[in-house]
């Protein structure tokens, strides 16, 4: 009975091929559950998709009106899509991250069961000012307290949520699609790279992920045919994206492609030398998970979040310290993984990041509201 819920869908700018982390966490869980009976309609921005596509492997998408600006879209968008959810008239509705949990009291008022989904403590971006920081936390406050379930993406959210919201939380990860690694190299030919002699890293071209850290450290490294590449775009372009471009412009070795998926970007993760992750912040770190999955050695900045995720500790290295930066890419350039190693990599992400067992597991929440909470009381 339960799997034919009609389940609303806030928070992420759409789906597929849309960069960003709620943008994948979406696209992979509603697919399943879509495929498990139950009716998804996600309301998507119009300036970051094809408002053609109406459907997406089963999930009906909504784009809903929105201004291209990171202070405004996600609160115009969400007011939007609360207001419109409610004509919908879904079991629940399912709010993802912080920001658009501004509005979960609202759609409590308008009957609405809602759960929401915390993808990390956004207001600790570099981006975002003491007044958007402020709005962000107002948002992880009400969404915490209001909110009929909430759901957390690692272990360490959920920890500092209960001990601050004093909320029961649920912890469902963010999953991987176990990949089939490439053996073609044309992508690799594309950009002058040699498979095995390239660093990679991925994300979007803002402070919180460190990539002036990463090309800081690389320009520290002597010659010796290993390359740079930086796979991603801003979402808003500004003069820190832009100075990055410059930056790689004035060295030959560093390549950045810009955003990429499908064959690209598997092409790009197969045959990586070395994954840097040099982030700030993260709230479970997908494309961490990713490139462990194509068996990717890897190194990543010592955070929460990253180290929840199971490395060697001789893999992290102090956030924002090039010179460490530097030395783990020495050293871990000359120390690939064993065949064994590989193998134990990409079995633990299998297990613990399985996208089918997300899906379930956040059914089985839906199943618990709906047949156990009146939707109408705001606590």
């Amino acid at each position: 009975m339960a799997e034919n819920l009609r389940i609303g869908v806030l928070g992420t700018r759409g789906f597929p091929g849309v960069q960003g982390g709620i943008e994948t966490h979406c696209e992979n869980l509603y697919a399943r559950l879509a495929e498990r009976g139950c009716e998804i309609f996600v309301f998507t921005r119009k300036p970051y998709v094809d408002v053609e596509q109406k459907i997406y492997k089963g999930v009906n998408l909504i784009p809903l009106g929105c201004p291209k600006n990171k202070f405004l879209e996600a609160f115009a968008h969400t007011f939007y899509g609360v207001i419109a959810a409610r004509r919908l008239s879904p079991a629940v509705l399912h709010i993802h991250g912080i920001g658009p949990s501004l509005f979960v009291p609202l759609a409590r008022l308008l009957k609405l069961k809602v759960v929401m989904t915390n993808h990390g403590a956004d207001y600790n971006r570099e981006k975002w000012g003491r007044l958007a920081k402020s709005v962000l936390r107002l948002g992880e406050r009400l969404g915490s307290r209001c909110a009929n379930r909430v759901i957390c993406i690692s272990e360490p959210i959920a920890a500092d949520i209960q001990k601050r919201h004093k909320k029961p939380v649920t912890v469902i990860s963010n999953g991987v699609n176990l990949p089939r690694v490439c053996q073609t190299h044309d992508y690799l030919d594309e950009y002058g790279l040699a498979k095995g002699k390239y660093v990679l890293s991925v994300g979007r071209l803002v402070p919180e992920k460190g990539f002036h850290d990463l090309f800081a450290a690389f320009n520290t490294l002597p010659p010796n045919g290993w390359k740079l590449v930086i796979v991603g775009r801003a979402d808003h372009e500004d003069s820190y994206s832009s100075g990055l471009r410059e930056k790689a412009r004035s060295n030959v070795n560093i390549v950045m492609t810009g955003f990429l998926t499908g064959k690209p970007i598997q092409e790009l993760y197969s045959h990586a030398g070395l994954f840097v992750l040099p982030s700030y912040h993260e709230g479970l770190p997908i494309v961490l998970l990713e490139a462990m999955s194509y068996g990717s050695p890897c190194i990543a900045s010592d955070i929460p979040a990253n180290r929840n995720v199971e490395l060697e500790n001789a893999r992290f290295f102090e956030p924002g310290n090039i010179g460490q930066i530097a030395s783990k890419i020495i050293r871990f350039m000359s120390e690939p993984l064993s065949e064994e190693a590989r193998t134990k990599q990409v079995d633990l992400i299998a297990d613990k990041y399985d996208w089918e067992k997300i899906a379930q597991n956040t059914l089985e929440v839906y199943k618990e509201i709906v047949e156990k909470e009146s939707p109408s009381t705001v606590v």
